[in-house]
């Protein structure tokens, strides 16, 4: 009887294709449509394939310290035992690696919600998404994963919906009493480093179709970058951060009001790159690692924080040199009062009059008028502020040092700061200098052990001030995503390995020996006819380095994607078109379908597409959320020697043929596989490791014999070049003779009778999806 009461319910709601659900009416027309095998994807549904990718790929970790101290049952010690909840080390660890990726994607995650918010109440739900004529498979990432296209910017929230609560079920596996197997834990790290690829294709594409970013165009304009760019005759606001609307706002409000070349907008970090992209006037001062040294100079009249990558004692540091502030987001309150709803001439005066050290301001187009008005109104009262110590004043100082060599110790870099204080003491600064020249990137370490509370970044920066205003380099604007129209022209010769591989030089600027390094691998690799893509500090600090002739890279090379090409794509959330741009090759070039078709799109991937990550300098959360995203694609990635610090690595096992066993899908039989990649998630020590490392790690068992011919060269070269021999383990590599370099047959064959090695058959169509065929 209850059952036909429940049915002549149902049947009278029934009205015309419509659904009642608790709290919401949805008409069929409304109701979502996701294609595919997997669309939104949750925390297990792809375990399968990352055990796939973890035994082939074992985690090995270093842990800082062998304890637990996550619960009042801690601290637990975990050496060769368990913690009270029964937690071993390995699997301790696995947690903290996914508890580091997902603060990383809570940061791009977030940064899209407060881009999304603002950009839906400006333009509207219903604004199109239209990355021009020249790209048809827009958001790649988002179709992979979430099974779905997005059309209008209403689309995207919900997908950033999604990413939400995905990221709400990881972190709950954090939790005592939860996950207790290690791979299971790497699992999920996995999948918050996707989330992460899906949050910062959102971001970007929501700048993109709103804020008229470049739509991909191949020859974007060449930017200024560095402090001698920057005018300090006029009023400077210095934006920092990862968030472009208040530096765009800040940008209209000039213009709206003829402004634009009486006050000089400039920006360090991912802002900076994603002001210049949105107006080619904003100057970029540098990466992250320029942050303290541009602000101790006192440059900047105001300095605007957004978020991410802003140092925590940015109001101190700007407050000694009268530098106003203003706080753009709710992630950084840096303890100031709330000024959105007051009167912005109001907030301008209680600043400049110093009745508060500083503003909050949530609403961006307030930002941006309090923003200039005030530059204009304090630059007048700080022009004699506007200056570094002077040598005099540094020789002082340097005479206080006791020699007690923590500078030395504090050094992330073990540069040699106390023999470059004690020399100045003498009158001698040019070790200061070179330090500033070649090295420093003033994080400031030192100053924190000094027993005499010496000003040492100030005095590197002083000693170093003749180069620095002659700082003076250009970098092209970032571009955003790769078009079609190129991945149809160097789809086939990248899957065949005739283009070599697809270098992505990604992440912070924590490097060991200055940025110079990554300028110095990413020609290399133009050199000899790789496509090299690159975003956020790394793109900064390649700019940063000129050749005999006073050219940066971007001015020697092609800016398009194709052999020998050097492509910006953009700030840190960019990242999303370097992976994107190997989706669009499986799905324009191979015919694969994307939409919730992860498995498949990743598998091509790992065994067909050349492609390597360099985090040469990854310091931050966000850097480990962004190369695990690359690693759950299966494109490798080598990491910069700091990089050991996130204590785990992902290395192949050469000797284990069972780990590298893949299927043929054109005859469906298991078959064993080769070293290609050899390692998922690999740390160097120096440049001369990495080279031939990188061009290892573009070898891939699609390539074809001519295709090997150019990757196996590349890495004979390179290994020669730094280790003055043959590669020890090149025979690994060599299917059949035809594999073999020519200019190097001869030495290759004496090489492989040495080792016994045996021709091979190369897989038609190879495979590691295992369990669809057992």
């Amino acid at each position: 009887m209850a059952s036909e009461k429940n049915n002549l319910i149902k049947n009278a709601l029934k009205i015309n294709n419509i659904q009642i659900s608790i709290g919401k009416i949805i008409t069929e027309a409304e109701e979502e449509i996701l294609k595919g095998p997997t669309p939104k994807p949750n925390l297990a549904d792809f375990r399968k394939w990352d055990y796939v990718l973890l035994s082939r790929y074992k985690p090995l970790y270093a842990p800082l310290c062998d304890e637990c101290c996550l619960c009042t049952f801690g601290k637990c010690d975990l050496l060769g035992k368990e913690g009270a909840c029964g937690i071993n080390a390995k699997t301790q660890q696995a947690r903290m690696m996914l508890l580091t990726c997902l603060m990383g994607t809570a940061a791009h995650a977030a940064h899209a919600r407060h881009l999304l918010d603002n950009l839906i109440e400006e333009f509207g739900h219903d604004h199109p998404i239209d990355l021009g004529n020249n790209i048809n498979v827009e958001a790649p990432i988002i179709r992979t994963v979430y099974g779905k296209e997005p059309k209008v910017l209403g689309d995207l929230k919900k997908v950033i919906e999604y990413v939400e609560k995905e990221m709400s079920h990881l972190l709950a596996a954090c939790h005592t009493g939860q996950e207790g197997n290690h791979l299971d834990y790497e699992s999920k790290a996995f999948h918050a480093g996707l989330m992460d690829e899906v949050a910062k294709e959102v971001a970007d594409i929501c700048q993109i179709v709103t804020l008229n970013l470049p739509k991909g165009e191949e020859d974007t304009e060449l930017i200024d970058l560095g402090l001698g760019t920057i005018d300090k005759e006029k009023p400077v606001i210095l934006c920092v951060g990862h968030n472009v609307l208040p530096g765009a706002d800040i940008i209209d409000y000039l213009e709206e009001n003829n402004l634009e070349d009486k006050v000089e907008v400039c920006g360090i970090c991912c802002t900076a790159i994603d002001m210049s992209r949105y107006n080619s006037s904003a100057k970029i001062v540098g990466p992250l690692s320029k942050q303290l040294r541009f602000i101790r100079s006192g440059i900047a009249d105001v300095v605007i924080v957004d978020e991410q990558c802003v140092r925590a004692d940015i109001l101190d540091e700007a407050l000694k040199k009268d530098s106003l502030v203003i706080a753009t987001t709710d992630k950084i309150c840096l303890g100031l009062p709330d000024m959105t709803k007051e009167d912005p001439d109001v907030i301008v005066s209680k600043l400049v009059k110093r009745e508060i050290k500083g503003a909050l301001i949530l609403d961006p187009k307030k930002v941006g008028e309090v923003a200039v008005k005030a530059a204009i109104k304090v630059s007048k009262l700080r022009k004699n502020i506007k200056r570094l110590l002077d040598e005099k004043e540094i020789i002082e100082k340097a005479k206080k040092c006791i020699k007690c060599g923590l500078c030395d110790k504090a050094c992330p870099n073990n540069f040699p700061v106390m023999d470059a204080i004690v020399s100045a003491s003498k009158g001698d600064l040019s070790k200061l200098e070179k330090l500033c020249i070649e090295l420093c990137y003033t994080c400031g370490r030192c100053e924190q052990v000094c027993k005499r509370n010496l000003p040492i970044v100030s005095m590197i920066t002083k000693a170093g001030e003749r180069f620095v205003k002659k700082e003076k380099f250009k970098i092209r604007a970032g571009r955003g995503p790769v078009q079609d129209v190129e991945i149809r022209r160097v789809g086939a010769p990248i899957v065949f390995g005739e283009i070599p591989g697809v270098i992505a030089f990604v992440g912070c600027s924590n490097y060991p020996k200055g940025g110079k390094d990554v300028a110095l691998m990413a020609e290399e690799f133009l050199k000899r006819n790789y496509i090299v893509v690159t975003t956020g500090c790394s793109a900064m600090s390649i700019a940063e380095f000129k050749d005999e002739d006073g050219k940066t890279l971007y001015e020697k090379y092609p800016a398009r994607f194709e052999a020998g090409g050097l492509v910006n794509l953009g700030s840190c959330i960019s990242n999303a078109h370097a992976s994107g741009a190997a989706i669009k090759i499986a799905n324009i070039f191979a015919r694969k379908p994307l939409k919730g078709n992860f498995e498949e799109i990743a598998d091509y991937i790992l065994n067909r597409i050349g492609v390597c990550g360099v985090a040469w300098g990854a310091y931050s959360q966000k850097a480990a959320a962004i190369f695990t995203g690359l690693n759950r694609w299966g494109i490798p990635v080598i990491l910069g020697p700091h990089s050991l610090k996130y204590r785990r690595i992902l290395l192949g096992r050469t000797h284990d043929k069972e780990s590298r066993q893949i299927i043929d899908l054109r005859s469906k039989k298991k078959i064993d596989g080769e070293p290609a990649p050899e390692h998922l998630l690999y740390v160097a020590e120096t440049r001369e490791e990495a080279e031939p490392l990188i061009a290892k790690l573009c070898i891939r068992p699609n390539d074809t014999p001519r295709g090997r011919q150019t990757k196996l060269n590349n890495y004979i070269d390179l290994y020669k070049k730094h280790y003055g021999r043959m590669p020890p383990d090149v025979h690994k590599f060599v299917r059949t003779e035809k594999d073999i370099p020519i200019v190097h047959k001869k030495e290759v064959m004496e090489f492989l009778k040495k080792k016994n090695w045996k021709p091979r058959k190369a897989p038609s169509e190879p495979s590691c999806l295992h369990y669809r065929y057992p």
